[in-house]
C-alpha cells in the first residue's frame, strides 16, 4: 500500500484562490477508490495516454481493414465496441483492444482479492484472442453495446465457449434481440430500407415481460381487488403487439409499469450486471407487478386526466435555449417522439424522464445522431441530428431537424463540391 499528498487548487465564491490537500492510497493494482465492509477497494485501469490519444487519431486516418487493424496493435481503446467498413467493402467486428489477461477462475465483474497473485493481470491479450469478425458470411455486422456473440448470425458470430467469461461483463440485450430479428436472413438493404428497419417499432424486453404480468393477473384470486381494477388495462395489454407508435396507449401503460419496476430492481441488477428485462422478470414477484400496473394507472389518471393517454403526449423532444441542460416545461413547446428507451429494445433510442415540475417524459439520451453510409467510388451517406445544427433558438437551423429525428426522415449529407451547389448559404474563408 502507498499514499501520497494531492492538493487541489480551486475558486473561491469572492474570486481568490484556495486549496485543499487529501490524501491518497494506491496498490500496485492501482487507486483506492472506495470501501467494501472493512476491505478496501483499489481499480484496475489502463493508463495508456500517449497511446490511446495515437489510437483515437491513427484510426480516421486508416484506408482500410488492414490499416485499422495495425493501429489496434497499440491496444489502447479500453471501452468501446468497434464496427468497421470500408469502400471496399471490407466489414470487421472489433472487441476493446485493452483486454488484459486474467486467471478465468474469478468473477471480475465483481472485486476480487488484490491479496491473492493469481487475480493480477499477465499482460494484454493480442486483438486476435479477443472475439472478433471479419467479412463474415452473413454479410453484415451489428452492435449494440451488447456482447459480441451475436455479431451476426449464429452461424458465424464468435461462439461464447470459446472465449474467457471476462471477455464479456455486459451480456446480451434486448436491442441485441431485436437486431436479429431485423437483419437475419436480409440481403437486400438499401440506405432507405436500412433506416426503416433502425425505426422498427417492436419491443422485445416488453414481449418478453407482459405475458408475465398477465399470467399473473390471469393467477390472481378471483376475489383480489386488481381483478376488477386492471381488467381493462389488462385487456389493452394482453392483446398489444408490442410496438411502440405516438397514439398507442398499451405503450404508455407498458413504459409506466417498466419505469416503477425499474425502480424496484434497479440496485439488485447492477451489482448482478442484470438488464431491466432480466431483474423484472426473476426479481419481482406475480404480486408486485399486479401493484405497479396499478400504480402505473394511478400515475397516469392522476397526471394526464385519465390512463388511456397515447405515448406521445407523453414522450417528447423539447428544445427551449442552447443550455446543455434544457429548463423542460410542459407549457411550452415540445413534439411528440414514437419510440422509447432502448432498455425496452427500441433500436430507434430516446432516454426520456420526467423533470422537476413536469409530468411528461423529455429524452436526453439514445439517438443524439443518426445516419447510414454507404461505401463506393463516392461515399453517400443519409443522417440527422437531435434539434438541428445551430445552437442558438432563434436561427432556422435550431429545431428545423427535430420532425425528421422523431420520424426517421433522414437529411442527406452532402460530402462533395457539387452536392453543395445550392444548397450554400454563406461561405467563410479564415482572415475574412
Amino acid at each position: 500500500m502507498q499514499s501520497a499528498s494531492v492538493t487541489i487548487k480551486f475558486r473561491k465564491s469572492d474570486g481568490s484562490m484556495g486549496a485543499r490537500t487529501f490524501t491518497t492510497w494506491r496498490t500496485h493494482h492501482g487507486p483506492i477508490i472506495r470501501q467494501a465492509g472493512d476491505k478496501w477497494v483499489s481499480f484496475a485501469m489502463m493508463y495508456k495516454p500517449v497511446e490511446a490519444l495515437s489510437q483515437s487519431f491513427l484510426r480516421t486516418k486508416a484506408h482500410d481493414y488492414a490499416e485499422f487493424r495495425k493501429v489496434a496493435e497499440l491496444k489502447a481503446n479500453s471501452s468501446n465496441n468497434t464496427i468497421f467498413a470500408d469502400k471496399k467493402g471490407e466489414i470487421a467486428y472489433m472487441h476493446p483492444h485493452f483486454v488484459p489477461k486474467r486467471d478465468n477462475r474469478f468473477d471480475y465483474t465483481k472485486p476480487v482479492d488484490g491479496a491473492d497473485p493469481a487475480t493480477d493481470w499477465k499482460g494484454l491479450h493480442d486483438p486476435d484472442e479477443t472475439p472478433h469478425l471479419y467479412n463474415p458470411a452473413s454479410g453484415w455486422l451489428a452492435n449494440t453495446n451488447n456482447w459480441p456473440y451475436t455479431a451476426s448470425t449464429p452461424e458465424v458470430s464468435p461462439k461464447r465457449a470459446d472465449y474467457p467469461r471476462y471477455m464479456d461483463s455486459a451480456g446480451e440485450n434486448p436491442r441485441g434481440v431485436h437486431y436479429q430479428l431485423v437483419l437475419n436472413g436480409r440481403t437486400d438493404f438499401t440506405k432507405t430500407s436500412l433506416m426503416k428497419a433502425a425505426f422498427d417499432p417492436y419491443l422485445p424486453a416488453f414481449a418478453a415481460l407482459i405475458p408475465q404480468l398477465v399470467s399473473a393477473y390471469d393467477n390472481a384470486a378471483a376475489d383480489s381487488p386488481m381483478k376488477a381494477k386492471l381488467a381493462e388495462p389488462i385487456a389493452m395489454l394482453r392483446n398489444w403487439d408490442f410496438r411502440w407508435s405516438a397514439t398507442s396507449v398499451p405503450t404508455s401503460l407498458a413504459v409506466f409499469w417498466g419505469d416503477d419496476m425499474w425502480a424496484k430492481v434497479a440496485a439488485k441488477a447492477a451489482a448482478d450486471e442484470d438488464t431491466a428485462q432480466d431483474a423484472i422478470g426473476k426479481d419481482t414477484t406475480p404480486e408486485e407487478k399486479l401493484a405497479s400496473l396499478a400504480g402505473a394507472v394511478d400515475r397516469l389518471q392522476q397526471d394526464f386526466g385519465g390512463w388511456k393517454t397515447p405515448w406521445g403526449e407523453i414522450n417528447r423532444f423539447q428544445r427551449i435555449n442552447g443550455d446543455l441542460q434544457q429548463p423542460f416545461n410542459d407549457a411550452a413547446p415540445s413534439i411528440a417522439v414514437p419510440f422509447t428507451s432502448a432498455q425496452w429494445g427500441s433500436l430507434a433510442s430516446f432516454g426520456a424522464k420526467r423533470y422537476p415540475g413536469t409530468k411528461r417524459y423529455y429524452g436526453t439520451s439514445g439517438n443524439s445522431f443518426l445516419a447510414a453510409v454507404e461505401f463506393g467510388d463516392r461515399v453517400s451517406a443519409v443522417a440527422v441530428t437531435a434539434g438541428g445544427e445551430s445552437g442558438h433558438p432563434g436561427d432556422k437551423h435550431f429545431k428545423d431537424q427535430q420532425d425528421r429525428y422523431a420520424s426517421g426522415d433522414l437529411r442527406k449529407v452532402y460530402f462533395y463540391a457539387d452536392e453543395l451547389k445550392g444548397h450554400i448559404e454563406r461561405t467563410y474563408r479564415p482572415g475574412q
